[in-house]
């Protein structure tokens, strides 16, 4: 195997048209046929990008139209893990190589597309027409430098190798579209075509009598004297004398109910009767308490029995005793001299 591999190289190096380079790299190049994708110098020797970057701008740059080069389709793609690729991609996206555009559909929906660019130069200096181009300028060639001839190598007599053809390339399976994927964020303001809340009815008392029929009238038809632009007509006046009246019946009083539907109204107001109608669904009160609530709360809550604090009689030290004397150190103290006494 080793002969083979030799055999082979040395044949390939002779080859190499011109003389080689006593030092460095030697390119040994065949042209592709197939399943190839020309990347610029600009790009492979640019020289503030990462050879991670470079990497990943390759293998963008050699997938089809419509693939995922997301963060983590490139993870699953490539061995570098996600926190190395996504710096990749900010440092191709720093440089003009990679766009990440938001774009909004027509349904409403927030999207961003990844758009790659393999020469950023060329957006911001675009290449003129043929026409407009100016004629190169006639080059000199140098005069052909006579090369030495080379001396042959002494090789041992070729064996014959056989060389194991390419297999043909397997044919590219057509890519599935890309599944829609969720939104990136919902907007918390609806668009202007989304259907509309139904609105809440107006409030109604639960019986409106003669009474409160009246005191709604009169508080409704009153406004105006108070606030110029509430000037009510007849028919909206007795559409909104049941949700005045439902306020009253939960004894909201007259100025309460003034104060709420007419204090700081839109400037300019156009629609008062709409205004007014919102307010009295949207603030409508609480309904009083009943007896029984009241009456909770009268009730007298049941009261801990806290101990006072005493004074030991002895050494003054505080503590909790229902009667006054001495504490549990001067009470033992006191127990043990009794002992050795008796």
């Amino acid at each position: 195997m080793d002969t083979q591999h030799n055999t082979a190289l040395t044949r390939a190096l002779a080859e190499v048209p011109g003389p080689l380079p006593t030092s460095g790299v030697i390119h040994i190049t065949f042209p592709h046929t197939d399943r190839f994708t020309v990347v610029g110098n600009h790009l492979a020797q640019h020289p503030d990008l990462s050879c991670t970057a470079v990497g990943i701008a390759v293998r963008i740059q050699s997938l089809p139209q419509g693939a995922k080069v997301g963060i983590k389709a490139l993870a699953a793609r490539c061995k570098e893990g996600e926190k190395r690729i996504a710096a990749a991609l900010r440092e191709l996206e720093a440089h003009g190589y990679l766009r990440r555009v938001r774009e909004r559909l027509s349904s409403g929906r927030v999207i961003t597309r990844t758009v790659f660019c393999n020469q950023p130069a060329a957006l911001l200096h675009p290449r003129r027409p043929a026409a407009e181009a100016p004629a190169p300028a006639p080059m000199q060639v140098p005069a052909p430098v006579p090369e030495p001839t080379p001396v042959p190598m002494q090789e041992p007599a070729p064996v014959p190798v056989r060389i194991p053809t390419a297999a043909p390339p397997a044919p590219e399976v057509p890519m599935a579209p890309p599944a829609p994927s969720a939104p990136l964020f919902v907007p918390r303001v609806p668009p202007p075509t989304a259907p509309k809340a139904p609105r809440r009815p107006l409030p109604q008392p639960s019986d409106l009598t003669p009474e409160l029929d009246r005191a709604a009238t009169a508080l409704l038809s009153d406004l105006h004297r108070h606030a110029s632009q509430f000037f009510l007509s007849e028919d909206d006046v007795r559409r909104l004398v049941p949700g005045v009246a439902a306020w009253l019946e939960r004894a909201a009083r007259p100025d309460s109910i003034r104060r709420a539907l007419t204090d700081d109204p839109p400037q300019p107001l156009k629609h008062p009767a709409k205004l007014l109608a919102h307010r009295l669904t949207e603030l409508l009160p609480p309904a009083p308490p009943g007896v029984d609530a009241l009456a909770a709360l009268d009730r007298p809550r049941p009261r801990f029995t806290v101990t006072p604090f005493q004074t030991c009689e002895d050494c003054d030290r505080a503590f909790r005793s229902p009667d006054p004397g001495h504490c549990r150190d001067c009470r033992e103290a006191r127990a043990a001299y009794a002992q050795a006494v008796a």
